[in-house]
Order: C-alpha cells, then sequence, then structure tokens
C-alpha cells in the first residue's frame, strides 16, 4: 500500500474511532487461565485519536487489566444497516494504562457528562490506550491493518489547542442562538436548538444530544483558533448554500 494509500485509509479508521462514544473492550480474564472477556464500554478519544476510558476498580475488566494490560476496543458504524457485516468497523489493540492527564479527563467529561456524578469515587480511574496496531474492516473484502504510526496524529501543538477547544466550546454553546455573533451564527447552522458541541480536535467536532453522538470532520487538519474558527465557518457556510 502507498503512503497516501495508507494515511487515507487510517484516517478514515481514526474518524470511525473518534464518532464513536462506546465500544467492546476485550481484556484476558485474570482469574480463568486468560479466556478472552468481552465488555461494553464507553469511549472518548485524545488529541492523537488514543481512546480513553473511565472504568471502575470493581469490574471485571478493570480486574483483568490491573494483571495484564493488553487489550483491544471494537468500535463499529453498523448501526442501522441491513446486514451489519456490510458496515465498518475498527479494532484497536494495544495497553490500556491508567492516565491523570487533565486533558484526557476534561475531554471525556465533555464526552460523557452523566459519568460526572460518579468521576470522583474512589474506585473510579481513567484509561488511555496505547495503541500499538489497529485493523478495519471497512466492507466485504476491505480490510487492512494499520500501524500506530499510521494511525495517531501528530501533536505538535496540542498543548496550545487545548486551551483553544475549551475556549471555542464554551462559546459555541453559550452563544449558540446568538446570530450576531461568530460563534452563535456557526454554532446555529452546525449544531441547531438540539445538539451541544462537546469536543474540538484537530480533525473535526464532536456534538451530543440526549443520548445521540455526532462528528462533523474539517477539510483538514487545524492547529490553532484561527485555523479552527475558519474551519468552522467553511462549515457553516457550506451549510447555509446547501
Amino acid at each position: 500500500m502507498s503512503l497516501s494509500s495508507q494515511s487515507t485509509v487510517a484516517a478514515g479508521a481514526r474518524a470511525l474511532v473518534r464518532q464513536c462514544d462506546r465500544a467492546i473492550l476485550s481484556t484476558a480474564q485474570a482469574d480463568e487461565g486468560g479466556w478472552p472477556y468481552g465488555s461494553l464500554v464507553m469511549t472518548a478519544c485524545d488529541y492523537e485519536g488514543k481512546p480513553i476510558m473511565l472504568l471502575s476498580d470493581l469490574a471485571e475488566h478493570s480486574k483483568n487489566l490491573s494483571q495484564d494490560v493488553r487489550a483491544s476496543l471494537l468500535f463499529d458504524a453498523t448501526d442501522g444497516l441491513e446486514n451489519p457485516l456490510t458496515g465498518a468497523r475498527v479494532t484497536v489493540m494495544g495497553r490500556a494504562v491508567l492516565t491523570k492527564t487533565l486533558t484526557d479527563r476534561e475531554r471525556y467529561l465533555a464526552r460523557h457528562p452523566s459519568s460526572a456524578v460518579y468521576v470522583d469515587f474512589a474506585d473510579f480511574k481513567f484509561y488511555s490506550v496505547e495503541v500499538t496496531r489497529v485493523h478495519q474492516v471497512a466492507g466485504f473484502g476491505q480490510i487492512d491493518w494499520i500501524s500506530a504510526e499510521a494511525f495517531l496524529c501528530g501533536t505538535s501543538r496540542m498543548t496550545e489547542f487545548a486551551a483553544v477547544e475549551a475556549q471555542i466550546i464554551e462559546k459555541l454553546n453559550r452563544e449558540s442562538m446568538d446570530k450576531e455573533s461568530l460563534y452563535g451564527s456557526v454554532s446555529l447552522v452546525l449544531a441547531g436548538d438540539d445538539w451541544s458541541f462537546t469536543g474540538i480536535d484537530p480533525e473535526g467536532c464532536d456534538l451530543r444530544a440526549g443520548s445521540r453522538v455526532r462528528r462533523i470532520l474539517f477539510d483538514k487538519p487545524v492547529t490553532d483558533l484561527a485555523s479552527t474558527l475558519d474551519a468552522l465557518k467553511e462549515l457553516a457556510g457550506r451549510a447555509t448554500t446547501a
């Protein structure tokens, strides 16, 4: 596969993982000879595309991870298809390790606001999946292995971007009905009355309306406040003229 083709495949896999808010986590059963154990978990992603989870120490998967950090997460975009096997799904393989990074916490809580009720319970901890390999099935015959290096996007300016994200989201949601404001006009077109912005990363933005989640992709990666605003205005302008 050429580098450009690999980059396109990796971007598609990363987009699917980012758009999902849940996955099937598989771990090795600690007290049963390593038998595979699958469980449903809620997920978010960091700026690179690494999955983030909030898990209880009391859960079987957490007990398993305390003995063997190897794990895989199955994400799927097959909802509503008559034959789900024609739809896309991605398996992220890696090591699930504890994370105390503030940005990981904030992005997860923004994605899953209901988790704020129990996030500070003593038994709950955040995990980040250090990706080792990714497997994508985009449909019948469309199967690819993707390296961690290809799957993860660069983070050269992510410290700066973290501050940008919080600032933009707060204004988009606060000024959502103000048509005269830049943020309000963008929010009104892209989100409407029902949706709220929950996250912005270099490749797109995430929205939520109750139990529904939605992702909007940028045409090209953004790195700072100016490029992010330009991308949002471009998306809003296109939606207005569509």
